[in-house]
C-alpha cells in the first residue's frame, strides 16, 4: 500500500499570498514526486520538479517549516525528465511520475522504502520485481458528474475533488481504453449519467465487464438500451442498486481470473490487485520464498478469494484462509472445490478482534499475511503465539509494514529478504514482500 508521510505543514496565523518568483535548485524528490529545494536553509516542495534541475516557481503554501511552491518555468530539465505518455497528466490525480523515466521511477521507489525499512534493513539488499509500465490496470472506477449540461467522466484532479474529464487513461488495460471511449460516446447520447454514482470498468480472463452504480431507479426501457449497447460491446453488464451494497450477481455471471493453471472466481466488487501480470509474478515469488512443502500448515490471513491460498495449497500440507468477507469465504471455498484442492479451510473472521481458538489447534508452521493499509498490529500477538518458523508479509503500506515488521523482529524474528514489487507503475504506490525467519 505505499505512501511516504511528507512533513505536516503547520498553519499560519493567515492566509499566505503567491510569493515572488524564485529560482531554485531541486536535489531531492519526495515520494508523491515533488521536488525538493532549499530556499534561505528552508525546505520548498515543488510540485512537478525533479532531482538536478534548475527551476522557477512562486510559493504558494508557507508554513513554520517548509513551504510548497507551484512550478513555473524549468531552467535546467533533468536528463531523466520525459514528455508524459498522457496528454492529461498535468491535471489529473491518477499519475504523479510519468514525467520521470521509467527506471528512475523505481529507483525513486526503492531509495524511499529503503528510508521506510531503515531499522530492519541492514544487511540485506532490496530486490526488486516489475513488469510493463503502461497498460496494465485491468480495474478502474470512473467518477461522473454532469454540470450545467456538460459531463465529466474521468478521475478526481491532483490535490483536487474535482473530476477531470478524459479522453483516454495509458495505464488501462488497452481493452478498457477502447470501451471507456464507446462508454462515454454512449453516456452522451441518453440520460443515464444523471442517475450514476460511478462506473467500475474491469478485465479479467472471462472478458470486459462494466459495472453501474445506480443513485436512482431507471426504467425498463433505457435499462435495455444499455443492454444492448452491451452486446454489441460484447462486456458484461452488471448493475448496483440505489442503496445497495454491492450488484446482485447470479452464479453463472461470476467472474473469474486464471493464475497458471488456476481457476478463480470473484464477484465483479471483489478485490482482486489490479495489475494482472504482476499478480502473477507476486504469487510466484511467494511461493518460491515461502516454499511450501508437504510438512507445513500455512495460515492465509487477509486470503480474499483465494489468491495465495490455493498456489499454497498446491504443494503444502494444508492451508487455512482467514478473510473478514463472509462473501469472499464462500468464493474462496467455491474456488479451493472446483480446483480440485481438499486441503484447504476457510474461517470468516475479523482479524483486528480476538479470533476463535479452532485457528490454535493444528500446529501452524508458516504464515502468509496480506492485509489492508491499516497493517496487521492487532493480529501480531496471535501470530507469535502461533510461533511459525516463517512469516511472509505483503503489504501496500510501507509505512505500517515497518512498524509490524518492527515489532516482530522485537519478538523474535529477523528479516531475510525485502522486495519492492511495482505492482502500480507511473503512479507513486509501492507494494511490498518481506520474509521473517523465527531465530532458534
Amino acid at each position: 500500500m505505499r505512501r511516504r508521510t511528507s512533513p505536516r505543514r503547520t498553519a499560519t496565523s493567515k492566509p499566505q499570498s503567491i510569493g515572488p518568483i524564485q529560482t531554485f535548485e531541486v536535489d531531492g524528490l519526495t515520494h508523491e514526486a515533488k521536488g525538493v529545494a532549499r530556499f534561505q536553509g528552508k525546505v520548498t516542495f515543488i510540485e512537478g520538479a525533479l532531482p538536478g534541475e534548475t527551476v522557477e516557481a512562486q510559493v504558494n503554501k508557507a508554513g513554520r517549516n517548509f513551504d510548497e511552491a507551484v512550478l513555473v518555468n524549468i531552467i535546467e530539465p533533468s536528463v531523466y525528465r520525459v514528455e508524459p505518455s498522457c496528454q492529461h497528466f498535468n491535471v489529473c490525480g491518477g499519475c504523479s511520475f510519468q514525467h520521470l523515466a521509467d527506471e528512475q521511477q523505481l529507483n525513486a521507489k526503492a531509495d524511499w522504502l529503503q528510508g521506510q525499512l531503515r531499522n530492519l534493513i541492514t544487511t540485506q539488499e532490496l530486490e526488486q520485481l516489475s513488469d510493463k509500465p503502461m497498460g496494465y490496470r485491468r480495474r478502474a472506477r470512473i467518477a461522473i458528474e454532469l454540470k450545467k449540461g456538460r459531463m465529466a467522466l474521468g478521475f478526481r484532479g491532483k490535490a483536487s475533488k474535482e473530476i477531470i474529464s478524459i479522453d483516454q487513461c495509458v495505464v488501462l488495460a488497452p481493452n478498457l481504453q477502447s470501451i471507456f471511449l464507446s462508454l462515454k460516446l454512449a453516456l452522451l447520447e441518453n440520460d443515464l449519467a444523471g442517475v450514476l454514482g460511478h462506473v467500475e470498468l474491469l478485465e479479467d480472463t472471462k472478458g470486459v465487464s462494466v459495472l453501474f452504480r445506480l443513485t436512482s431507479s431507471i426504467s425498463d426501457e433505457l435499462k435495455n438500451a444499455w443492454e444492448d449497447w452491451a452486446e454489441k460491446e460484447q462486456v458484461a453488464l452488471y448493475w448496483q442498486a440505489p442503496k445497495a451494497g454491492k450488484a446482485e450477481v447470479a452464479p453463472e455471471k461470476m467472474r473469474y481470473y486464471d493464475l497458471v493453471d488456476l481457476r478463480l472466481k470473484y464477484h465483479p466488487q471483489d478485490f482482486i490487485q489490479v495489475n494482472a501480470t504482476m499478480n502473477q509474478k507476486m504469487v510466484a515469488q511467494a511461493m518460491s520464498w515461502l516454499s511450501p512443502s508437504k510438512q507445513d500448515v500455512v495460515l492465509d490471513l487477509f486470503c480474499g478469494v483465494g489468491n495465495f491460498s490455493l498456489p499454497l495449497a498446491q504443494h503444502a500440507q494444508s492451508v487455512i484462509g482467514v478473510e473478514v468477507q463472509e462473501t469472499m469465504v464462500e468464493a474462496a471455498r467455491e474456488n479451493a472445490r472446483v480446483n480440485g484442492l481438499d486441503n484447504l479451510s476457510f474461517v470468516a473472521a475479523d482479524l483486528t478482534k480476538p479470533v476463535n481458538n479452532e485457528l490454535f489447534k493444528q500446529t501452524i508452521t508458516k504464515v502468509l499475511l496480506d492485509p489492508p493499509r491499516a497493517g496487521a498490529f492487532e493480529f501480531l500477538d496471535s501470530i507469535i503465539k502461533i510461533g511459525p518458523t516463517q512469516i511472509l508479509y505483503v503489504s501496500c503500506n510501507a509505512s505500517t509494514l515497518a512498524r509490524d515488521a518492527e515489532y516482530l523482529v522485537a519478538k523474535g524474528y529477523r528479516v531475510l529478504r525485502v522486495s519492492l514489487m511495482d505492482m502500480f507503475p507511473q503512479t507513486s504506490h509501492v507494494e511490498t514482500m518481506m520474509l521473517l525467519q523465527k531465530k532458534k
